[in-house]
């Protein structure tokens, strides 16, 4: 009988195991691996009639196949103790949700490939297409004869063990810091939506394992319910530092959808300046423009020279959507002008803002009615608009994105 140099999980799942003498030593029911890129066999499950099943070392085991049947017989049987990290491929692995790195989505394991090589046994990858799903009911082989007579295949659909990161959530034997490092690569928007397909437990251990920053950016990617659902899940304490690395604008629209109470805590909870500012935006009324302005915005004095201010860019580094324009204001926070980017850039270093900025300026006020702030984006095609007080003093900026973002919400996809 060959030995098998490849074979999957689900076929030698409840396979019996023979030892060198002929004695049924029990059935297969699970095969232990090391952490890592490359997992190795080192251990198996072994059930039997007589009791609790048994974890033993893999080492003199053997595959075979007879008869299209396969065989796990073992020379010698060595109790193990797996490590707290071990892996279970059926426990941990099969059926699980895991994140395709590459293709950026879910996938539900169907069946795990293995390889048997001179120096072990290795995972080479998961099989999260339907030829997997029918190799487990057993109906792989008929249902591929038939597609034979019309010259068709079932498509498969592997992907490498590198290209994964486990998220199941029973995986409790896995730390943190390796089970999503890969997902920390991924783009806040392409890590939001990857979450919200996931189940309500592993969603939020996966939130839950993010650095503060990360977070931070991830939860303004969520839909709206979303949100709400991990806030909900978090420590407070937790919660409070997310949202502090967030712009006010952003955090207020979220609490808007909080119980009142739980908003509540969470503005207690944040640093005092932070909460006043959220606290301030969430008095304007829904359909006002200050309600959809963010309070992150650059501004200027007069006097200041042009290498001046962009040594001051520098220095606060400023997110692109905020910096479309910069405001100048007087020594009463009022606005005056504003400058644009490009003659900042071409305009000499010496050169004052009172010479290059513009004193015609278009803006409007935070008790405004969004829909005069539409009206003045389609008119003139502006990407950012800043928003005043009735003694114009700046309160902030709207940026197109905002704008688009509250024309669209209704139409937002719910949990």
């Amino acid at each position: 009988m060959p030995i098998m140099r490849s074979f999957y999980l689900s076929r030698i799942l409840n396979v019996k195991v023979t030892a060198s003498n002929g004695d049924t030593v029990g059935k297969l029911k699970d095969l232990i691996v090391t952490k890592g890129e490359h997992p190795e066999v080192v251990a198996c499950v072994i059930g039997s009639n007589s009791g609790k099943p048994g974890i033993f070392s893999w080492k003199g085991f053997t595959i075979t196949k007879d008869n299209n049947k396969y065989k796990v017989s073992c020379q010698e049987t060595n109790r193990f103790e797996p490590q707290e990290d071990a892996v279970f491929l059926k426990k941990h692995i099969l059926d699980k949700q895991i994140v395709d790195i590459d293709g950026v989505k879910v996938v539900r394991v169907n069946d795990v490939r293995l390889a048997a090589v001179s120096n072990g046994v290795f995972v080479v990858a998961v099989d999260v297409g339907v030829e997997g799903l029918l190799r487990r009911l057993g109906l792989a082989k008929p249902i591929k004869r038939v597609l034979q007579l019309f010259d068709k295949s079932i498509p498969g659909r592997f992907i490498l063990w590198d290209n994964l990161e486990t998220l199941a959530s029973p995986l409790e034997n896995l730390k943190l810091s390796m089970t999503y490092s890969k997902l920390n690569t991924l783009h806040p928007s392409e890590l939001a939506d990857i979450i919200e397909d996931l189940d309500i437990k592993t969603r939020n251990a996966i939130f839950d394992a993010l650095d503060y920053e990360k977070a931070a950016d991830v939860m303004e990617e969520l839909e709206t319910d979303f949100q709400v659902s991990i806030l909900n899940s978090m420590t407070l304490e937790k919660a409070a530092d997310v949202l502090e690395k967030m712009p006010a604008d952003e955090v207020a629209d979220i609490l808007d959808d909080l119980e009142e109470e739980k908003a509540e805590e969470l503005l207690d909870e944040m640093e005092h300046e932070v909460s006043e500012e959220v606290r301030e935006l969430m008095e304007y009324p829904e359909d006002t423009v200050g309600s959809l302005m963010s309070t992150d915005f650059i501004s200027f004095n007069e006097e200041m020279t042009v290498n001046d201010t962009i040594n001051e860019l520098r220095k606060q580094k400023p997110e692109s959507d905020t910096i479309y324009y910069l405001y100048v204001l007087d020594s009463h926070e009022r606005l005056i002008a504003t400058v644009s980017l490009r003659d900042l850039i071409v305009s000499e270093p010496e050169t004052k803002l009172h010479e290059i900025m513009n004193r015609k300026i278009l803006y409007v006020y935070d008790n405004d009615d969004i829909s005069s702030l539409m009206d003045m984006v389609t008119k003139y095609s502006l990407l950012a608009i800043p928003v005043v007080n009735e003694e114009m003093k700046m309160m902030g900026i709207t940026i197109i994105d905002d704008l688009v973002y509250e024309l669209l919400k209704p139409k937002r996809k719910k949990m």
